[in-house]
């Protein structure tokens, strides 16, 4: 439809003899519904008509071709609009990349997938369409790439700037990873960036090291009367190398054959299509019903945690284009259950053997299934992946599938203790100074919670031991049975590297 619009335009203005310039505003919206919606018949001039010359065409935002680029490629050529950067540095990338063509040809060819889509938002948005490479810089395409700092997905989003663009992270989903929501979040934040600082390099080294960081630093730029482009500025070697990075991407992608460079055949058409669900269902069955390889669902659906699709909080699944009807003709075929999950909320704080007896599963598939690391208790209101029975065919709501979250804490671990009785001592006295209650000193040291200690009697004692305790204790272990290999001491190795871990 855009493209016929466009046509339509394209020919009006050819009668006309007018060019339509492009909006100054790069983040403005010029979507085919703006042209839909006017209802004002157009204004021919008058006079003799002439055709538009060559110098009045602009390079973008000026006369539509009649026909759509059938490489995806040039389609992203054709829309560049940042202006170039010139360094050293570029041509260090430059030289970087193309001495690895095999790296280039993966990169680009993982990108097949989720290209399209990234290039027709910032189209519909009239941004740049080079910030669609800005992924082979960020994550090389992959969305579930994760750096030290914690920064996931293809567009590697934070943590806490993710939840600030209503990236939701959960148990069950991590949106971050989510090729529709991230490339969203992505636009909309360098949307804000360019906003602020009116120009796309200075906006791109904010992505990489914070509004803040960029702001600081051109103010400190301002105070000693220099330059505030993005080359003048002082910036961490990372950010530094940033803008260059993508230029030289750029400059590849325009001319690949000055780099020796082999970028695949990418058609301009939609490479996936999506999905609604309405119930709940193995992430296993969607891609055998969509007759898709498991390892290519989970790539168009990588913001997925569980083996379980959760409809209340993934109302939408992406699925190669051709596959989209056969998934649902498949669907509606299928009269079995779809899913073998379900959310159980933990009561109480509980021990993962007596949560797992209660699900009616194995100890250690409970702990796999929901990442339960060892010496750990589940916290009350704990959302559990457990398996669905046949009386529980309910599914997820949307309030647990939203926000459901796991939280531990700490299994108490007690060791046998024996300290001395002073004088006028008794069962609630002792109690008191470690802690306890009278009931179980007392039960420790078979005697009635009212009794009476003599001066430099033993009283037998079971107190927690601190972590840092234990990991201490069994170091010292360790020492001492390196020293005296042949002392009969029961072998401590496992838990001695889970303590130094």
């Amino acid at each position: 439809m855009k493209f016929l619009i466009s046509a339509a335009l394209a020919s009006l203005l050819l009668l006309s003899g007018c060019a339509n310039m492009a909006p100054t505003n790069p983040t403005a919206s010029t979507d085919a519904g703006s042209f839909r919606s006017s209802s004002r018949a157009p204004t021919l001039p008058a006079g003799t008509l002439s055709p538009i010359q060559a110098r009045n065409t602009a390079a973008r935002g000026g006369v539509a071709p009649l026909a759509a680029p059938a490489d995806l490629w040039e389609r992203i050529r054709l829309g560049f609009a940042m202006p170039d950067l010139e360094s050293d540095l570029v041509r260090d990338r430059e030289q970087w990349y193309a001495s690895r063509p095999d790296y280039i040809f993966r990169m680009t060819e993982r990108s097949r997938k989720y290209l399209f889509h990234i290039v027709e938002e910032l189209e519909r948005r009239n941004m740049p369409t080079e910030l669609a490479l800005l992924p082979f810089i960020e994550s090389a395409f992959n969305p579930q790439a994760v750096s030290s700092a914690k920064a996931a997905g293809m567009w590697q989003f934070m943590p806490a700037t993710g939840k600030y663009f209503e990236l939701k992270q959960n148990v069950f989903r991590d949106d971050r990873r989510d090729v529709l929501a991230s490339t969203r979040a992505a636009l909309d934040y360098l949307q804000k960036l360019y906003g602020m600082f009116g120009d796309w390099h200075l906006a791109l080294a904010a992505y990489n090291w914070g509004e803040g960081s960029v702001g600081r630093a051109i103010a400190k730029n301002q105070r000693a009367g220099v330059g505030t482009t993005y080359l003048d500025l002082n910036m961490p070697m990372e950010t530094r190398f940033y803008v260059p990075k993508l230029q030289a991407v750029k400059n590849i992608v325009a001319r690949p054959q000055d780099f020796n460079a082999q970028l695949p055949l990418i058609e301009n058409h939609p490479y996936f299509d999506s999905v609604t669900i309405t119930r709940d269902i193995d992430v296993a069955l969607a891609a055998k019903l969509a007759e898709v390889p498991l390892e290519d669902f989970k790539a168009l659906n990588p913001s997925l945690n569980k083996p379980v699709i959760l409809a209340a909080g993934t109302p939408q699944i992406l699925l190669p284009w051709d596959n989209a009807t056969r998934f649902q003709r498949n669907l509606e075929a299928y009269s079995s259950r779809l899913a073998s999950w379900t959310v159980w909320v933990a009561p109480a704080t509980m021990k993962v053997a007596d949560a797992a007896k209660r699900a009616n599963m194995s100890e250690a598939e409970l702990r796999n299934i929901n990442n339960i690391p060892p010496r750990m208790l589940i916290r009350a209101g704990s959302t559990l992946l457990v398996p669905r029975y046949a009386h529980h065919e309910n599914d997820v709501t949307e309030r647990i599938a939203d926000s459901g979250q796991v939280a531990f804490a700490p299994e108490v671990v007690l060791r046998r203790t024996v300290v001395k009785a002073g004088k006028h001592e008794s069962v609630a006295s002792i109690a008191k100074r470690y802690h306890q209650t009278p009931a179980s000193v007392a039960e420790w040291n078979k005697v009635n919670a009212s009794a009476a200690f003599k001066a430099g009697q033993q009283v037998v004692l079971f107190l927690p031991v601190q972590p840092r305790t234990m990991a201490k204790a069994k170091t010292a272990t360790r020492v001492v049975a390196k020293a005296a290999p042949r002392a009969k001491q029961p072998a401590k190795a496992p838990a001695t590297r889970v303590a130094r871990r």
